[in-house]
């Protein structure tokens, strides 16, 4: 068991240098993490000697390594979060009748991994392995809405891109409406992506409370007027809740 806090302390380190934009200096991974610099420096020299980091002596500066990639490649290759999702999707689809997703954050875009439809539904833009502007997709939103705002600034430092007209245009503008979806725990767009079609989610989390993936219901907008779209937005938490739940997750504190 002696071992267990040292592998904990390597893990946070992957997930920080994953995380950052770039590789980083020694002591601002101490810093973050609220370890010692010596004890950084024998875990950094560790994890190199593994291939999980790399040192880049020119810079002072670590980063990811190649043995890092390998791991992720096979998620990729498991698949853990669409195994994990789609009976999930499929029961959404069989209890509110409309087009469900599964989608993550791609930097600032939102990546669709999965889709379940009852038969003979309309087909949208938003097919698996499209990639969106996040913050015109309410998933994309119900991600964005529980990241730090540091971090939203640093995915959106310039232009925003809009489809047709609609959604946030500035950074202020999409910083209020994320602190609305945080408040009412789901996120919502209409036309945002696609005249005449509306779209619901939220989002479901992992162990440290960090926003893993978003459900999402997609519909024509006459079909659920305004006032209906809370108690499909409840469907759409539960399916959330129930992914969290089997990620082992949590919702953040």
């Amino acid at each position: 068991m002696s071992q267990v806090p040292a592998a904990r302390r390597a893990l946070a380190v992957l997930r920080l240098l994953a995380a950052a934009p770039g590789p980083l200096p020694a002591s601002a991974i101490a810093r973050a993490l609220g370890l010692p610099r010596s004890s950084t420096y024998h875990l950094l020299t560790a994890m190199a000697a593994d291939g999980f980091v790399i040192s880049i002596p020119e810079e002072r500066r670590w980063g990811l390594g190649v043995a890092a990639f390998e791991v992720g490649s096979a998620y990729l290759r498991h698949e853990p979060l669409e195994r994990l999702a789609r009976p999930l999707l499929r029961r959404l689809v069989d209890q509110v009748g409309e087009i469900a997703q599964l989608g993550v954050l791609h930097g600032a875009e939102t990546l669709y991994l999965l889709k379940e439809q009852p038969p003979r539904h309309a087909t949208l833009v938003t097919d698996v392995g499209v990639r969106m502007p996040a913050q015109l997709t309410a998933s994309g939103r119900s991600m964005l809405a529980h990241l730090p705002s540091a971090q939203v600034r640093a995915l959106f430092p310039g232009r925003f891109v809009d489809r047709t007209g609609r959604g946030p245009s500035s950074l202020r503008e999409l910083r209020r409406v994320l602190a609305e979806d945080a408040r009412r725990g789901w996120s919502a767009e209409d036309g945002h992506v696609t005249e005449g079609f509306a779209s619901i989610a939220a989002c479901a989390f992992d162990h440290t409370g960090h926003p893993t993936a978003a459900i999402t219901v997609t519909f024509r907008r006459e079909d659920h007027p305004e006032e209906g779209r809370p108690r499909l937005a409840g469907s759409v938490r539960a399916t959330a809740a129930a992914l969290t739940t089997r990620l082992t997750g949590r919702p953040p504190s």
